[in-house]
């Protein structure tokens, strides 16, 4: 048995969800151990892996008045579940996947004396993995100039996993699902999740001059603050009717996502880990706005970590503009040769079989 940790986010969590589909095909069992509400506490259920919730409280850097309930009632009451979970389910070794889901389990397994892997998605490590980290046997890194930032802690250059579904797209299956024409192009555009709303609004604001020439399927979230679901709503309706046909806008997208993918001339997005990781792993060509603020800044680490090998454009959202956007998108689409070079270039970062890498480690670790 091994317990996979973490989740919150995708970035975490499909990571966790291709290593259990590595080890299930060794014959290896494994049970998800994440927060409530999580991405994981839905995604693992669906493919069948045993899932336990427990109190998690995010590590914020800034000073906010969550941190005292967090640090001192939800963190501390996690690793207390966690604990007891693995004194029953006696697992052989942990897997945290990151964030700040992974790391009572982590502190918990240390206290267990059962031996932790901690996989790092990102250029730049966060809080929480440099703490768990500490308690590791391992720490398996997508990229090697992460290594650095953990110290004595032994590294292994795994690469970042990727779900064995996304490989298995088709483009005939997303152009006739979204209604796409299919001799104009597809731009993808996504803000995560919880969509962006800089992202949003830039988009919204070029729409008519964008879909002269393209189709985009834009994943905007359904943030109830902002309303961009429904701006975006409201700008679509003020469309034509053809323009209108090649603007398929979406809160979230789900199974589809390699269909998608397979479809995509080119990929609008933030710059987190697992979008980051997924469009390196199928050649896909990108134009990354990565989140400013995150931890460490890592989505611009990431971006310019792919930019320095030639595999994506960047627009920091300090320079956001509509009209910026727009030319970046129709310079990247009116060069079909760049665009198929760089996401040669992006899927050169890639390590196709880091889920068996990583499989490998944990069954080192174990025995």
């Amino acid at each position: 048995m091994i317990v996979i940790a973490g989740g919150g986010t995708g970035g975490h969590t499909s990571p966790g969800l291709a290593v259990a589909a590595a080890l299930r095909a060794r014959g290896v069992a494994c049970a998800w151990i994440g927060s409530r509400s999580g991405l994981e506490a839905r995604r693992a259920p669906q493919t069948n892996i045993p899932y336990h919730a427990i109190r998690t409280g995010k590590l914020r850097r800034a000073l906010a008045w969550q941190n005292v309930p967090d640090v001192f009632v939800n963190a501390p009451a996690g690793v207390a579940q966690a604990w007891r979970l693995l004194r029953r389910l006696r697992p052989r070794v942990v897997f945290a996947t990151g964030g700040f889901v992974a790391l009572p389990v982590a502190i918990a397994a240390a206290l267990a004396r059962v031996p932790v892997v901690v996989h790092e998605q990102t250029a730049v490590p966060g809080l929480a993995n440099r703490i768990a980290a500490r308690v590791a046997r391992r720490v398996a890194v997508t990229f090697a100039e992460s290594a650095p930032f953990f110290g004595s802690t032994p590294t292994v250059v795994t690469g970042n996993p990727l779900r064995p579904e996304l490989r298995d797209g088709h483009r005939a299956a997303a152009l006739e699902h979204f209604g796409f024409d299919p001799a104009l192009p597809v731009v993808y555009v996504t803000g995560g999740a919880q969509g962006s709303h800089a992202i949003n609004r830039a988009l919204g604001e070029t729409l008519a001059d964008l879909l002269a020439h393209t189709q985009c399927l834009h994943q905007c979230g359904d943030n109830r603050t902002t309303g961009d679901r429904e701006w975006l709503q409201a700008r679509r309706a003020a469309l034509t009717p053809t323009l209108a046909a090649r603007y398929a806008l979406r809160p979230w997208v789900g199974d589809e996502l390699a269909d998608v993918y397979a479809a995509a001339a080119l990929i609008v997005s933030r710059a987190g880990a697992g979008t980051v990781n997924e469009c390196c792993q199928l050649g896909l060509p990108a134009l990354y706005i990565p989140l400013p603020g995150a931890a460490g800044d890592e989505q611009t680490a990431n971006a310019k970590l792919v930019a320095r090998a030639g595999g994506c454009a960047i627009l920091p959202q300090s320079g956001l503009t509509p009209a910026l956007l727009l030319q970046r998108i129709e310079q990247l689409l009116a060069d079909p040769a760049r665009l198929k070079e760089m996401g040669e270039r992006a899927r050169a970062l890639a390590v196709p079989d880091a889920a068996d890498r990583i499989a490998d480690l944990l069954l080192d670790v174990a025995a």
